[in-house]
């Protein structure tokens, strides 16, 4: 049975591509815990969490086009390994640099999962389901980021060794999808010569606008999740009255679950129309969260979440789509690294600007700046597309 008839290829590239999500915040639950036990600042939590995105930011930088010299399914089993090991590493943590060093290495892994699996879904989706294999893609990579937190704040709340339980099973899932993508027969494709020489493609010049508004709605989704899964648990005790792994683990996958009900039922929305929408959600969030944390007044923080949901989610279909019809099959996988590359920026720029005013002027002070800044930018792409050319219908 080809891969145009069969649904396996596809749900076992699903399933690896959830495995190498579900570890990129499995560990934000456990972040108090951390803090606690190694007497660490927001500043020094927020650096472990960017030593992920440093290490999925080299990947896109430099092995970017892995894909198309390996293969997708050679990459997807490299980039598993990479999930293995980082997780692994991280149950014998005992520092921060280690645990640092272990989220680098689930970094390397995303980024060679992020844009792999996508190829990798893009060739094997069976033919009459072809149209919607773009919305698909960003459903499937939103669930697999919003089981981690789910599933390590859960484990960790009732487990006697919370730093270590969490990331067992996902390991094991792991190894097991791993030993899976092995079966599968390897596809035919032209293989371009391996290079680690930096490759970042803009698409043709008449969708250089277009791309950059996707690129840094991006950005801001991005950024938006990130502040919730690396600062959440600790500054929502401030927030709600109540706290602990498994409050904030499931504060942070109900972004993601309100971010995959929107994409599905958004999925025949233009794109144009996504992205305007799903900006002004997550404008309206910051305005949520910021008087949340002056006012103590806890239904506006879950009214937050529930609106940055919304946001990521109509913000990532519409960005996703707009990039999927701008390239082609050649110059995709680097048009893509480089979409990806500009919105992992946003998970460190902006986070580690809140870690320095947490750490200098406390968690009020950083959650309102970091609303009042990236709320600007929003409301700068909404312009921008305002006035950008009608040549957008023809995409």
């Amino acid at each position: 049975m080809t891969y145009s008839q069969s649904w396996h290829p596809f749900i076992m590239i699903s399933l690896a591509l959830i495995m190498g999500t579900i570890g990129t915040a499995l560990s934000s639950p456990l972040y108090p815990i951390y803090q606690e036990v190694w007497s660490l600042l927001p500043s020094q939590i927020t650096f472990i969490f960017v030593a992920y995105m440093f290490g999925c930011l080299a990947t896109l930088l430099f092995l970017g086009r892995a894909s198309n010299s390996f293969g997708y399914l050679r990459t997807l089993q490299i980039g598993l390994f990479f999930v293995v090991l980082g997780l692994s590493l991280s149950i014998f943590a005992s520092n921060a640099l280690i645990l640092s060093i272990a989220r680098f290495f689930i970094g390397i892994a995303s980024g060679l999962i992020s844009t792999s699996a996508m190829l990798g879904l893009f060739s094997t989706i069976p033919d009459s389901h072809k149209n919607n294999v773009a919305q698909l893609c960003s459903i499937i990579t939103v669930v697999g980021f919003g089981l981690g937190p789910f599933v390590g704040g859960v484990i960790a709340q009732f487990s006697q060794t919370p730093l270590i339980t969490p990331y067992l099973p996902i390991i094991i899932g792991a190894i097991f999808c791993l030993l899976g993508l092995l079966k599968l027969p390897s596809p035919i494709i032209n293989k371009q010569p391996f290079s680690i020489a930096p490759h970042l493609q803009l698409p043709e010049a008449k969708f250089k606008v277009l791309f950059y508004i996707a690129g840094f709605t991006a950005f801001c989704t991005f950024a938006s999740f990130s502040l919730f899964a690396s600062l959440a648990p600790s500054f929502v005790k401030d927030a709600i009255p109540w706290h602990g792994p498994f409050v904030s683990g499931t504060a942070i996958s109900s972004i993601l679950l309100v971010s995959a009900i929107t994409q599905f039922s958004a999925k025949n929305l233009a794109p144009q129309i996504s992205i305007k929408v799903g900006l002004s959600c997550l404008v309206l969030s910051y305005i949520l969260l910021s008087f949340c944390m002056l006012m103590h007044w806890s239904a506006l923080f879950f009214i937050s979440v529930i609106f940055v949901g919304i946001g990521h989610g109509l913000g990532l279909i519409g960005a996703f789509s707009f990039i999927h019809k701008m390239t082609h099959l050649e110059n995709r996988a680097a048009v893509m690294s480089t979409y990806l590359f500009i919105g992992y920026i946003g998970t460190i720029i902006p986070i580690l600007g809140v870690g320095y005013l947490a750490d200098h002027f406390g968690f009020i002070t950083g959650i309102i700046g970091f609303c009042s800044s990236i709320g600007l930018l929003c409301i700068g792409l909404l312009i921008l597309l305002k006035f950008t050319p009608t040549s957008l219908e023809s995409v």
